[in-house]
């Protein structure tokens, strides 16, 4: 997992309950399995019609990771959605894990 060190006591706990049990292990493989193949597809028909997500959207990611290095993450996702909000948060690829904080304010100050 992300730097080791920057899980939650707790979080990891949680992920080693869960990922003990092989459906958990199926299931996120499948997740996975389809993002590579038939979520493509889908996206490619949402964007023949030019629909966008009309409700306001809250966009969050990693600063440190993948996503925080390589994309305008808001510009990627208004092209997406007519209103977008967001920010990297200090974080690889498990925000709410490794920024709870940060992560529960965002989505406090998004919702309230």
């Amino acid at each position: 997992m992300s730097g080791g060190n920057d899980f939650d006591p707790g979080a990891r706990a949680e992920y080693s309950r869960c990922f003990s049990d092989p459906a958990t292990i199926a299931a996120s493989c499948a997740d996975y399995r389809a993002a590579a193949t038939v979520d493509l597809e889908h996206d490619d028909a949402t964007a023949l019609t030019a629909a966008k997500i009309t409700c306001p959207t809250l966009v969050l990611w990693g600063d440190r990771g993948l996503v925080g290095h390589h994309y305008n993450v808001l510009d990627v996702w208004r092209e997406y959605a007519n209103d977008v909000r967001g920010m990297g948060l200090p974080a690889g690829h498990f925000i709410a894990e490794e920024a709870p904080g940060e992560t529960h304010a965002a989505l406090r100050d998004f919702l309230g």
